[in-house]
């Protein structure tokens, strides 16, 4: 891992609130994710499941956790198990946690190699009465793979048919949600290294140079400063290109009077930034691009400020739609009286503004929570709102994350580029 250690007490606390959910005399097992083939002999880089993560720190392939508060043997109430490294490994891969390590970075004290998984769940799993099984029950996520957690399902079923099985997915939905200091602060980080590679393209951008090269600008500054790399695939598109909302072939060549939408964001320790910003390639907004530009930064801070404990997703978007509304008739982009008459199912701000404003950020980019639960202190939010214009030639969009405290809204961007003249002052100095 490139970033730093994390405090154990932040997955050792994420156990307990777990293990305080479930239900009495209950058996949880939690996989770390697939290693998925490339090619012949080759397979993509590994990326840790997000739930296991959470609940042990532990960054590597082949591994398995136990959770069973009740259990009669209290030597396994608690148990991570690990893929064995041996001389052969370490050569042609490199360094696996050992025993000891893997104590200090997850706080969990029964520490055993993959090799006893089976003997040792068979001996404690006819004691429970319940499994939680681990399955992705995020609602944007749609299964076609059986994943680790899936097959140790249709194993378990089989060898243990009168178990009664359970959702782990239901109690993570609302922990993980809820975001703790440690957290807070590994996504500060983040959002500082998304910042840095931000200055950095600012000083960079100018007509001729490619999409790509300013995606190897964010990387270089992102691998600079221990961040895994890209929180997502960057979306580097000028001109007409910031009109396809996930545009990622960043391929094309900025030209001059062109703007340049930038949707990039580091990870950092799991924890990822979200960040859009819209620039000028040629460092100066024409009026017809400030215009707008200035419309989508009245939206974010409209936005910004509707955002609080107690606000439901649903109503919060229809209260932006009517803020965008207001400025896209400034922009006579749409007309007073059509806006009158308009389905209020199908506004007509969506022909310019047709994705939601925010999503919960953590682990994942578009995290896992509750879409239909009201926000809460500890919650991280985007703020995205955007003017796409297609017959114009540009998109406009713009990007904060934003924590909601006891005390109020907390933008862990503050410190990034925002203002108009700000960019500009940056990219002519």
């Amino acid at each position: 891992m490139k970033y730093l250690p994390i405090q154990n007490i932040l997955f050792t606390n994420n156990r307990k609130n777990f293990s305080e959910r479930i239900i009495a005399n209950s058996l949880a097992i939690f996989h770390s994710n697939d290693e998925f083939p490339r090619n012949g002999d080759q397979t993509f880089p590994f990326k840790q499941n997000a739930d296991f993560f959470y609940l042990t720190g532990i960054d590597q392939e082949q591994s398995v956790l136990i959770l069973y508060p009740d259990c009669p043997n209290p030597l396994y109430r608690e148990v991570l198990f690990l893929r064995q490294t041996d001389e052969h490994i370490a050569v042609w891969e490199g360094h696996k946690y050992t025993k000891e390590e893997a104590k200090q970075a997850s706080g969990i004290q029964s520490i055993y190699w993959l090799q006893d998984f089976d003997a040792i769940l068979h001996s404690i799993i006819n004691y429970a009465d319940n499994i939680y099984i681990n399955t992705n029950e995020n609602d944007r996520y749609s299964y076609q793979v059986p994943y680790r957690d899936v097959r140790m399902f249709e194993q378990l079923r089989n060898r243990y048919p009168l178990h009664h099985f359970e959702r782990s997915a239901v109690i993570l939905r609302d922990l993980r949600a809820v975001k703790s200091d440690i957290e807070i602060e590994l996504t500060r980080k983040a959002c500082e290294i998304t910042r840095d590679g931000f200055v950095r393209v600012l000083k960079f951008v100018k007509p001729g140079v490619a999409e790509y090269e300013v995606e190897a600008e964010f990387s270089h500054e992102f691998l600079r400063q221990r961040a895994t790399g890209h929180a997502y695939n960057p979306i580097i598109a000028s001109g007409a290109n910031a009109n396809v909302l996930h545009y990622i072939d960043n391929n094309q060549l900025c030209k001059d009077g062109d703007m340049l939408l930038l949707d990039v964001g580091a990870e950092y320790a799991n924890y990822n930034a979200d960040m859009t910003r819209t620039i000028p390639v040629n460092g100066r907004f024409s009026k017809r691009q400030r215009d707008v530009y200035e419309a989508v930064l009245r939206v974010m801070r409209a936005a910004a400020n509707l955002i609080g404990p107690g606000v439901i997703l649903s109503e919060y978007q229809e209260e932006v739609g009517k803020v965008m509304t207001g400025e896209l008739i400034g922009l006579k982009l749409l007309e007073k009286h059509a806006v009158e008459k308009q389905d209020p199912k199908m506004p007509l701000y969506k022909k310019y503004f047709m994705h939601g404003t925010s999503h919960h950020l953590g682990l994942d980019v578009h995290d896992f929570a509750n879409r239909y639960k009201a926000f809460e202190v500890g919650n991280i939010l985007t703020c995205e709102p955007g003017i796409y214009i297609p017959e114009e030639g540009f998109g406009i969009r713009l990007e904060n994350d934003i924590l909601i405290t006891e005390n109020g809204n907390v933008d862990l961007m503050a410190d990034i580029p925002l203002e108009a003249d700000h960019i500009e002052d940056i990219m002519n100095s």
